[in-house]
C-alpha cells in the first residue's frame, strides 16, 4: 500500500459516522479506576508494614546478638620470648 492509498483509506475511515459509545462507559471507567487505586494503596500499605516489621526485627536481633563486637578468641596467642 503506497502513501496515497493509505491516505485515502484514512479519509474513508474518518468520513464514516463514529461508532456509538455506551452510555455507562464513563461510570465503568471511573469504577475500575477507583478499584485499581484501592488495590495499589493496599499493596503500598502492606509493603510499608513489611518494611517496618523488617526494621524492627533487625533492630531486635542486633541489640540481642551485638554483631559489631568481636567474638572472644578460642585459642591463646603463642608465647614467645621466654
Amino acid at each position: 500500500m503506497n502513501r496515497a492509498e493509505r491516505e485515502a483509506a484514512v479519509r474513508r475511515i474518518l468520513e464514516q459516522t463514529p461508532a456509538p459509545v455506551p452510555p455507562d462507559l464513563c461510570a465503568e471507567a471511573v469504577r475500575r479506576g477507583e478499584r485499581v487505586l484501592r488495590r495499589r494503596r493496599f499493596v503500598h500499605r502492606v509493603l510499608w508494614l513489611l518494611a517496618c516489621a523488617a526494621v524492627v526485627a533487625f533492630t531486635v536481633w542486633a541489640v540481642r546478638v551485638h554483631p559489631w563486637v568481636e567474638p572472644p578468641s578460642q585459642t591463646t596467642p603463642p608465647v614467645t620470648g621466654w
